[in-house]
């Protein structure tokens, strides 16, 4: 640990400092000493690996629009119910918390694969990757066969240019 910063390393969850102890910047520890850190994501993918998670992207993708759908059924049903006073709970609340579990679980499959959903509806997806030396999305939409676009981490969809 550097000299002076309060912080304790033992997890991997707290290996990150940014304090005045530290030099200028963020930093994150290895073995005890601090290294800048250089990019924003620990996972960068290649084509070819984003080539590999196209068909389950595709669906958890097909997955996520029918649970959106089906929640949309349960939210306009239980909204009749409460517009007409009746309780709330029963089987309709139950179909909805479980839908809703059923979305945060392959929310969180995207989320532990640092994917990026940018558009459900249009099937924008974005990995992060590594194209010249610099930090970058690789972009993909649900009607491309092949991931053929990449852009910069700022700019978007509207900065996509052809790989």
């Amino acid at each position: 640990m550097q000299k002076g910063c309060p912080r304790n390393f033992n997890s991997p969850l707290q290996s990150v400092c940014i304090c005045a102890s530290a030099r200028k910047g963020i930093y994150f520890t290895d073995g005890g000493r601090f290294l800048p850190m250089k990019y924003r994501f620990n996972k960068h993918y290649t084509r070819d690996e984003v080539r590999a998670l196209l068909p389950q992207i595709r669906k958890w993708l097909e997955q996520l629009t029918q649970l959106h759908q089906v929640m949309e059924r349960h939210e306009k049903r239980l909204g009749t119910l409460m517009k007409q006073g009746h309780d709330a709970g029963g089987q309709t609340v139950n179909d909805q918390v479980r839908t809703l579990a059923d979305v945060q679980e392959i929310l969180a499959e995207f989320q532990r694969r640092q994917i990026f959903i940018k558009d459900l509806d249009r099937g924008l997806v974005d990995f992060p990757a590594i194209i010249g030396g610099r930090e970058v999305f690789l972009c993909w939409e649900q009607d491309e066969d092949d991931v053929e676009f990449w852009h910069d981490l700022e700019s978007g969809y509207g900065g996509r240019e052809r790989l």
